[in-house]
């Protein structure tokens, strides 16, 4: 279904206080960037209501939910027009190793490159700082390259093949894991891992504040992390809000 501008009488009744920060961006894609500048993870923490992610994030409900009914007003499209809510499972999946899986792989070696020539160049006056830095990154990556392959080789078919059962496209599938259900905890214990990493990458970086003496691979590298940050709530957010529950949903019906 389409994102659509909501008559501001029915504002307070599709946005209440009840509502899972998950449920909010999956029915409005558009809130994230919003919700990001608030300092509210709909990732990690999608299954927080608003109002208690509010109070998490120090925001008090009553203005947040003006905020988040100015938007539906205002911008009734998302920066991602494809509802990945509404499409197969399988091609979600597909979706999330052609995009966020690939850029990962693209993207983690390249910084971590990128951070060790920077701490070299600017170990006299940053070493402290870009070695913390460095130690994290490092926790991330080594937590994220593993994480990718157990989803591909492990998660991620059982998810298929409980999808392609149920849409009469293929036979029905032996889970060697017992349920699903066990592989996704495992995988959003790990988001929470990966979610706790960036939220101290901001702290080491004082939220990516150059000092005045950057350099351009200086720059490179905190805008590298900043579209790492970006493109990992969106990923984590397809998963946990969107692919795992249906996928649980699924494999309790098929059974």
């Amino acid at each position: 279904m389409k994102n659509r501008v909501q008559n501001p009488d029915t504002q307070d009744s599709v946005i209440h206080q009840d509502m899972t920060v998950g449920e909010l961006v999956v029915q409005y894609p558009q809130m994230r960037l919003h919700l990001e500048k608030m300092g509210i993870d709909y990732c990690c923490g999608g299954k927080l209501p608003l109002s208690a992610a509010a109070k998490q994030a120090g925001v008090e409900w009553p203005i947040l939910r003006a905020a988040l009914k100015d938007v539906l007003t205002s911008e009734p499209k998302g920066r991602d027009n494809t509802d990945w809510n509404s499409v197969s499972l399988s091609v979600l999946v597909d979706h999330i190793v052609d995009t966020h899986h690939a850029f990962l792989k693209e993207q983690l070696p390249r910084l971590d490159q990128l951070g060790a020539r920077v701490e070299k160049a600017h170990a006299a006056e940053h070493g402290e700082m870009l070695s913390h830095l460095r130690r994290v990154y490092g926790l991330l990556r080594n937590e994220l390259e593993p994480h990718l392959m157990k989803e591909e080789q492990i998660l991620f078919p059982t998810i298929k093949g409980i999808d392609a059962f149920m849409t009469g496209t293929g036979p029905r599938p032996v889970v060697h894991c017992g349920s699903v259900d066990n592989p996704i905890a495992q995988m959003e214990h790990e988001h929470d891992t990966a979610g706790n990493a960036l939220v101290d990458l901001r702290q080491v970086t004082a939220n990516y504040q150059l000092p005045p003496d950057a350099c351009q691979s200086f720059a490179a590298l905190y805008d590298g992390l900043q579209a790492l940050e970006a493109d990992l709530h969106e990923h984590i957010h397809l998963e946990n809000n969107i692919l795992f529950p249906k996928s649980i949903a699924q494999e309790h019906e098929m059974r």
